[in-house]
Formats: C-alpha cells, structure tokens, sequence
C-alpha cells in the first residue's frame, strides 16, 4: 500500500508539473488562421507527393486554385496505379512522373527531392495529396514568415474526427504530438528542439539547399521533424502551429488505420532503443494509472495529490478538445486514450525486433 501510495503521488505531481510548465506544451495558442485580400503567389511552388491519391487530389487541387493567381502546382507522380497523374494533369497541375527510388530513399521524400530539383522559384509550399487549405491560408502562411523571420512555417492539419475512434484518438494524436514537441520551444531560438508537421510546410528554397536538399534526410521516416531539426541546425527559425484552415480530407475508418500511421513510427521515435520503450512505458502508467489506483491508498495527502493531478490531467487536455470541438468530458477517457497510444508503440517495436519494419503505401522500410 505504501508503494502504491507514493507513486499515484508521484504520478498526481507529474500532471500538477505539466499543467504549471511555463511554454504550456497543452495549450493551443500558436494558431494561424486565414487572411483575406489578394497577395502575390508567383514566388511559391506546391510541391504535393502523390502516389495512388487520385481519390485524394481533386479536393487539394480545387482548394489550391482558390489561393490566389501565380502559383506553381506541381505533383510528383510516385509511381501510382490508380491514374493519380491524370487527375492532377486534368486539374491543371503539373505532373513529374517519378522514378524508383533508390536504395536508402522513403518514398515520399525521394518524389519530393525530384521536384525540387526542378523547382526555381524562392519558397516552396510541401503540401499532402489530402490536404486542402481554406482561401487566404497560403497568404498567412506568407505573412508568418514574413513576421516570425523563419525559413520554415508549418501547419499540423486538423484531423478527421467523424468517427468514434477518430474523436477518440485524433484529439489527443495532436496533444501527445506537442507534450514531446511543446511548440512554444521548437518557435524559440535557444533550445534546440525543432517540429513541423508534413502535410503542410513552407520552407525557403534556400534553406533547403543549403542542408542539401532532402538527401539530408533521405531514409527519415519521421521526416517533417527531421527537417525542422536539420533547418534549426542550420541557424535558421522554424515556426509550427495548429489551424482550422489546413484540413485533412483522408477519413480513418476505424481503429486499425489510426493504429497503423502510429505503429508506423512510434519506436522510430524512440530511436529504436529498449530503454526508451522501457522509460515510456513507465512514464505512461506512473501517469495514467498510479494516481487512479492511488486514490482509495491512505494515508489521505496521497490521495489528495492524486486526485489533484487527475484534474490537472483533464485541465491539461481540455484546450485540445476545444480546439476539435468536442465535448470536455473525453478527457475522462485519457487513460484507456494513453493505455491504447502506448499499446500501439510497443507493437511498433515488436514489429521492428521482429525485421518488419515500417510498411507504407505498399513498401517497407528497414
């Protein structure tokens, strides 16, 4: 009973600390939302990687036509079976047929290195084949480089939540995303922690090449943040932030496809260390479980730090929930949330003792 006392305590104080960290890695307010008035887009080039997104492409390349006049779309053709190229021609973009990719290369990131090296202009927009932009979101995206001085400005795309395990999963995607990326310190210029979410990023075209294009990053699987890093690395700003303006249209159809995309990269996360797993794991039932076991443990001040750092934990995820419209009482469901996100990493893992690697559009990666 002692020993399950002290760690609900220690668990209640972990979320009493996160709720008190002064960059507030729970809360939403690096947002970014549309401007309105016309703004020149004959400087930028959309990069989208598209392989077998004919399905995907319409609504992104509609959506792009109404950003305004002067802007370069080109789509990257990643050997799709299912006519993506056409749809893109027919909707106006132009089209790079990609080749195979080479040996040590993911394929999103060698089709984007094919179209940036044909790429002149001075800022390239990496947008997803699912990803729409509402009207006067590339002009804010504009303006935020402009104001922040950074040669990267990304966007994380708010997620489909029209089912039940979208709305019970996608939520806290994007909150657990920023507790490991608080984005308040990736925007700084003194720590060294960089973030971007890759279905939307502006970057310099200068800042690109002179990390060396994306062969800096070729066999990265996380590669949104690895080039944050590598640009950070450089000298330059990042900025990252959320909005209700850049929309993922792809639909997750049930609980398996939102385990796969996070089952894809966890222990890439990790960095394919059984320490970390080991850590994360204790981390993640110190502060979901303990302090609900915790709470009938005497003596009383036990029971009361747990009880406390249960509704600093609910606190914490309440801006999130705003944020996706939904109800503050999900946050009740944050343990069976963290139960089923860790779950998902150590099948990961497992995955990767087991030589499978991560499996991605029909390939998989070592």
């Amino acid at each position: 009973m002692t020993v399950l006392a002290w760690t609900g305590a220690l668990g209640g104080a972990m979320w009493l600390a996160l709720l008190l960290l002064p960059w507030r890695p729970w809360g939403t307010r690096e947002r970014l939302a549309p401007v309105t008035g016309d703004v020149a887009l004959d400087e930028v080039t959309v990069l989208i990687p598209a392989r077998d997104e004919a399905a995907e492409l319409p609504r992104t390349l509609a959506a792009l036509a109404e950003q305004g006049a002067g802007l370069e779309v080109v789509a990257i053709d990643d050997q799709s079976g299912d006519g993506t190229g056409d749809v893109a021609r027919a909707a106006g973009a132009r089209v790079i047929d990609g080749t195979s990719r080479p040996e040590g290369w993911s394929g999103k990131l060698w089709a984007l290195e094919q179209g940036r090296r044909q790429a002149t202009r001075p800022l390239i927009l990496l947008l997803d084949a699912d990803i729409a932009l509402a009207p006067g979101m590339l002009a804010a995206l504009l303006a935020k480089r402009s104001e922040s001085g950074a040669a990267l400005v990304s966007i994380m795309a708010t997620l489909s939540t029209a089912g039940f395990w979208e709305r019970l999963l996608v939520p806290a995607f994007v909150y657990f995303f920023k507790l490991l990326y608080p984005f308040a310190l990736s925007n700084g210029s003194r720590t060294p922690i960089a973030a971007a979410a890759g279905g939307c990023i502006l970057i310099e075209r200068q800042a690109l090449e002179e990390i060396g294009g994306f062969a800096a990053l070729s066999g990265a699987l996380i590669d949104d943040c690895a080039l944050a890093a590598a640009v950070k690395g450089s000298g330059r700003r990042t900025w990252i932030g959320l909005g209700h303006g850049v929309v993922s249209h792809r639909a997750y159809d049930g609980l398996a496809p939102i385990w796969a995309m996070v089952a894809r990269t966890a222990y890439t996360q990790l960095r394919h260390s059984p320490a970390l797993l080991a850590l994360c794991t204790a981390l993640m039932v110190f502060a979901f479980w303990a302090p609900l076991l915790a709470l009938p443990a005497l003596p009383a001040w036990t029971a009361a730090v747990a009880a406390s750092g249960l509704a600093a934990m609910a606190l914490s995820y309440q801006p999130m929930l705003r944020f996706y419209g939904r109800s503050p009482a999900w946050a009740l469901a944050l343990p069976l949330i963290g139960t089923l996100y860790l779950a998902m990493t150590w099948n990961s893992a497992i995955n990767s003792w087991r030589g499978k690697g991560a499996r991605w559009k029909g390939r998989r990666y070592a």
